[in-house]
């Protein structure tokens, strides 16, 4: 129960991150946003882990970090562009369809995992739920202004995240995360050296994104700790369970509405997330 408790506080404190920096994504830049959250969540990586044991800090498990690190800075950029622009109960869900699927793919194709009936059928419930969530409101073509192109991309860059982080070596503490955390600055960072300017920001909201980054961090460490605990498979899709809470919140809070068609996209994309973990 310990990897089970580990991965959905990892989704709970995924789900806050996102939600706080699609809000900052609204009154800045969203790469800015993405940048400053990095950065945040970096430097605490370098303040916690000394204090970690770690027997072994191989360059293999800090290359697995600094992969997935690349993954988390496209994925934050993109995810908070979407959500800068569109609607939190639409993008969030899309790029978690992509992070909880393709990972098991993965699994399967080059890590020999052997998913099960329930697996597939939830792989497959992803697509129509892929179609349904990027329609848009009123003449059913695809919802590019609301942002569904930037949550696939999103997705694919998370499950990048996920997997590599998940492959370095327990020996190493820390470290890789703390790897992963700076590699992700740098995969955002090219974003803005054509437009410097665009990272500026009051300070309070360049605080606001250094918290929200920090606690991040917390949820990306979690989730490390649950993978070691557990499958992979397993502790993706538990962890990916961090939409829920944006997107309650853009329909409660934000008064999002959803057509028909995307209620029932999020309906294929929460059966096909339910039918993975229950394999």
């Amino acid at each position: 129960m310990v990897g089970e408790a580990l991965a959905l506080t990892a989704a709970l404190c995924f789900g806050i991150t996102h939600f706080l920096n699609g809000l900052l994504a609204r009154r800045a830049d969203s790469a800015a946003v993405a940048l400053v959250s990095q950065v945040g969540g970096t430097v605490l990586m370098l303040v916690v882990a000394p204090f970690v044991a770690a027997p072994q800090v191989s360059g293999e498990a800090l290359g697995w970090g600094t992969l997935s690190g690349i993954g988390t800075g496209i994925g934050a950029a993109f995810l908070y562009r979407g959500l800068g622009n569109g609607r939190f109960s639409v993008v969030v869900p899309l790029s978690d369809v992509g992070a909880v699927a393709l990972p098991v793919l993965v699994g399967v194709v080059l890590l020999g995992d052997r998913p099960g009936l329930g697996a597939w059928c939830g792989i497959v419930a992803a697509l129509p739920a892929l179609w349904l969530v990027s329609r848009s409101d009123h003449d059913g073509a695809p919802a590019t202004a609301s942002g569904a192109g930037d949550g696939l991309v999103a997705g694919a860059a998370f499950a990048l995240q996920f997997v590599a982080i998940a492959q370095a070596d327990p020996a190493a503490g820390l470290w890789p995360l703390v790897a992963s955390r700076a590699a992700s600055v740098v995969a955002i960072a090219p974003l803005l050296l054509r437009h410097p300017g665009r990272i500026r920001m009051p300070a309070r909201l360049a605080w606001g994104c250094a918290g929200a980054g920090a606690l991040g961090t917390v949820a990306i460490t979690l989730y490390a700790l649950a993978s070691r605990e557990q499958l992979l498979s397993l502790a993706v899709v538990l962890t990916a369970l961090y939409p829920a809470i944006p997107v309650v919140l853009g329909v409660t809070v934000l008064r999002e509405r959803l057509t028909r068609a995307q209620q029932l996209g999020l309906a294929c994309a929460a059966a096909a997330i339910v039918l993975i973990s229950l394999d």
